[in-house]
C-alpha cells in the first residue's frame, strides 16, 4: 500500500507531497543514511553496521508480513522519488492494551518542510485500514521537540510522560502521544476502548 499526503509546511519553503513505500530488501543503505548521530541523538546514538543489518532484517519480515502486525516504509517525495525518511507502525502491549506504535526518521535535508507530519498521517491511515488496533501511540523524548511537533501536528493527543529504554538498556523520559484510529471490529462487536 502507498500513501500520498500532502505536508502543511512553512511559508516560506516549498513542499511537495510524500509517499510511504513499503520496506524491501533493497533499503538498507536508507537505513545507514538515517542512522546519522543527529538523527539518532534521542535514541542512544548511532548503530553498529551489525545492529543495522538486523535492524533492516526486521524490517523487511514486518514488510513481508500480512497478518496485521505492523509495517515500515520508506518516506518518498512524490514528485522526483527521492528518499526522505523512514516510518512504520508496529504491535506492541501498552498498559495492559495492544496498541499500534510508530516511529519515524526524517533525513536533514528534508526536516522542517512538514515531510514527518506529512509521512505519519500517511502511517496512520494505514494503520487505521488495518482494523487491528483502535490507538496508535508515539514516544518521542520529552527533549526532542521537533518530534513532538509532528505529534501534535498529525492530530495525536499527550497523554502524560513515561519512562522507556530505547534501543533496550537506554532509559528514556518520553512523551506518551495517542491518535484514536476509530472503532475497531471484533468476532464479539465492534472494540471502542
Amino acid at each position: 500500500m502507498e500513501s500520498t499526503v500532502s505536508p502543511q509546511h512553512a511559508p516560506d519553503r516549498p513542499a511537495a507531497p510524500v509517499r510511504i513505500v513499503p520496506w524491501s530488501q533493497g533499503d538498507l543503505e536508507l537505513l545507514h543514511r538515517a542512522n546519522a548521530p543527529e538523527l539518532m541523538d534521542h535514541l542512544g546514538g548511532p548503530e553498529s553496521d551489525e545492529q543495522l543489518a538486523l535492524r533492516h532484517a526486521r524490517y523487511t519480515l514486518l514488510s513481508a508480513d500480512r497478518t496485521g502486525k505492523g509495517r515500515m516504509y520508506r518516506v518518498v517525495l512524490a514528485a522526483d522519488g527521492e528518499d526522505a525518511g523512514t516510518i512504520g507502525f508496529w504491535q506492541r502491549t501498552w498498559q495492559g492494551q495492544e496498541v499500534y506504535e510508530t516511529g519515524w526518521a526524517v533525513l536533514p535535508g528534508f526536516q522542517g518542510l512538514g515531510v514527518a507530519t506529512a509521512a505519519t498521517r500517511a502511517v496512520a491511515a494505514a494503520a487505521r485500514a488495518e482494523r487491528r488496533h483502535r490507538y496508535l501511540h508515539a514516544y518521542p523524548s520529552v527533549e526532542n521537540g521537533a518530534s513532538n511537533a509532528v505529534c501534535r501536528k498529525a492530530g495525536f493527543e499527550l497523554r502524560g510522560t513515561c519512562e522507556l529504554e530505547y534501543p533496550p538498556g537506554n532509559p528514556m523520559r518520553s512523551n506518551d502521544w495517542r491518535l484514536d484510529l476509530g472503532p475497531v471490529d471484533t468476532p464479539d462487536g465492534i472494540l471502542t476502548g
